[in-house]
Order: structure tokens, then C-alpha cells, then sequence
């Protein structure tokens, strides 16, 4: 197949790229390297710099292409406070920009990275795709109407709508502070030994493992029958932060834990209905915290500390 990813620099889509690739299929990649890194990106992508919302993508993008995977954008709940114009640009008129397009040389299918942010508050319980939308951020709102355009646009193209939870790995920027509670904490506590948690420790999360991610991405991209127009991306399992804390401080035992006020548009928690996920990937095995955490922060010891000091 030939497969494009946009966001192909950032975490997730570089992760992505390489088991396409090891699957033998033709990687067309492209990012404008605003938040992603250009060594993240497989020597084997046939990569491009652009911004998807300027470009002129009919020059740079590929002319036969079986599946666009949308992982370009802004992914910060608290950032998209700060300049809600560039969240709206990055996150909608991308995605719009890549449906034309995908429309204009006939692409069969798209995933587009959507969020658990799209939800906004909700009960102690596993939320299901049919669960209302109400984002209480300018993100969950930027990702949930470009939830929509796809709609309006299905009789088009086949799209799916992975709608992420809180996915943390190898590869993560520890550097960005804004974004990704795990990673946040590991960064922490490897730079200064502290955790400083924004929000309370009751809150709750469903937080699954990269590897997960990544063949829940390549599994959907490449099934034969019609994609389901969303889809939770979660291992169903609720995590509440001081656990998570908890586990993150048994790794460094002087690490002290402070608490303050919570970021704008926070959840106070939400975890995943992932039957619908398991139903499309039957034989999906999701990590477990524990064993997801000790490779995260092993990998974290040894190859990023050098990043964030």
C-alpha cells in the first residue's frame, strides 16, 4: 500500500511510520516540525516539509494513495487556551486541507487522530462512543468539528475518527510540558525529583502504551471491510492520577509529589468503553501500567534525560 502520514515528525506518527514500514509498505510522511522532530522520521519515508494549512499539497503529496492517516496538529487541551486561533488552524482547516485532497485523487479511506477530549465532563463510568459531546476545551472542540467534516463527507471517502485517550511511550517529547500527563510526571521527576500534579490526585484517566496504539492505528488502516465512523482508543481501564503518581514514585523513592490548580478545560475523569475497539481488533492485548511505565522510564533513563536539562 501506499500510506500517507501527516504529523509523521510527532510521536505517535513516527511510531506508526515504522511499522508500516516493517510491513512493507510505502511511507509517504509530512510535517511541518513545529512540535515534531525531523529524527523521529524513518530514512525509509519519503518525507516533505509542509504546512498542511499553506502548502500547495498537490505538488508535494503523493498522486496514487491508499489511505491518508491524519496525525498532524495541535494535541494540548491547556495550549489551545493560549491561542485558539492556531488550534482552530492547525487542527480543522489541516484536516480540511487533507480531505480535498484525499477527495480530489479519489483516496479510498482516512483515520484522523481525534481525542477523549471531545467528550468533556463526564460520569464515573465507561464512556462509550454513543456517549454525548461537550468539550470544555478549545481542543476537544477543534477535534470533535473536524469529527463532522469527516460526516458531512462520508458518502466520499471512508473515514474513521480514532478517538485517543491518554497514550504515553518511548518517544515522547519530555520536553513539552503542556501535554501528556505521563510524560509530564516522568519529566519531572527525572529533571528535579518533584511532581507537581495540576488538578486533584482523585482525578481519573484511562492511559494506554504506545505499542497499543500504534496497532490499533495499523490494524483499522489496513482491514478490508468499512471503517466505524468513531472509535475510543483505550484500554477501558480507570487509573486515577495518584495511582499513577504513586507507581511513577516507586521508581524514584525521594520524589517529592506537590499539588496545584487545575489547567483550563481539564476532565476531572474519564476512561474508555473499548468494546466497540474490540469487536474491530478481537485479538487486540493491551500493556498494563505497570510494564507500560518500567519500559517508559528505563527508555527514559537512558536515551531523553539529556533533552530536558
Amino acid at each position: 500500500m501506499n500510506i500517507l502520514i501527516a504529523g509523521v515528525a510527532g510521536f505517535i506518527g513516527s511510531h506508526i511510520a515504522r511499522r508500516c514500514i516493517r510491513e512493507g509498505h510505502t511511507v509517504f510522511g509530512i510535517d511541518d516540525l513545529s512540535t515534531g522532530f525531523i529524527e523521529n522520521v524513518p530514512s525509509e519515508v519519503n518525507f516533505s516539509n509542509v504546512n498542511l494549512v499553506c502548502a500547495d499539497l498537490n505538488k508535494v503529496l503523493p498522486h496514487n494513495c491508499d489511505v491518508v492517516l491524519n496525525l498532524a496538529g495541535q494535541s494540548s487541551g491547556e495550549k489551545s487556551y493560549e491561542d485558539p486561533v492556531n488550534d482552530l488552524d492547525r487542527n480543522v482547516k489541516g484536516l480540511l486541507r487533507l480531505l480535498e485532497y484525499s477527495v480530489e485523487r479519489c483516496v479510498p479511506r482516512i483515520l484522523h487522530a481525534s481525542s477523549m477530549s471531545v467528550y468533556g465532563s463526564c460520569p464515573d463510568k465507561p464512556i462509550s462512543e454513543e456517549h454525548s459531546c461537550v468539550p470544555n476545551s478549545f481542543y476537544g472542540a477543534s477535534k470533535l468539528l473536524s469529527e463532522h467534516y469527516l460526516r458531512i463527507l462520508s458518502q466520499k471517502i471512508d473515514s474513521c475518527s480514532l478517538r485517543m485517550f491518554n497514550v504515553y511511550g518511548p518517544g515522547q517529547d519530555l520536553k513539552n510540558l503542556k501535554q501528556g500527563m505521563v510524560s509530564i510526571f516522568v519529566a519531572q521527576a527525572l529533571e528535579a525529583n518533584r511532581i507537581e500534579v495540576r488538578g486533584s490526585l482523585s482525578r481519573f484517566r484511562d492511559l494506554i502504551y504506545i505499542d497499543d496504539v500504534v496497532e490499533c492505528w495499523y490494524s483499522i488502516a489496513t482491514q478490508e471491510t468499512k471503517l466505524q465512523p468513531v472509535l475510543n482508543i483505550g484500554t477501558g481501564t480507570k487509573t486515577s492520577v495518584g495511582d499513577l503518581v504513586s507507581k511513577i514514585q516507586a521508581y524514584f523513592p525521594d520524589c517529592k509529589v506537590e499539588t496545584g490548580e487545575s489547567t483550563p478545560g481539564d476532565q476531572t475523569g474519564i476512561y474508555a468503553d473499548s468494546q466497540k475497539l474490540m469487536q474491530t481488533i478481537p485479538n487486540i492485548k493491551f500493556t498494563g501500567l505497570e510494564e507500560g511505565l518500567s519500559k517508559f522510564i528505563d527508555y527514559c533513563k537512558h536515551n531523553d534525560l539529556a533533552k530536558i536539562q
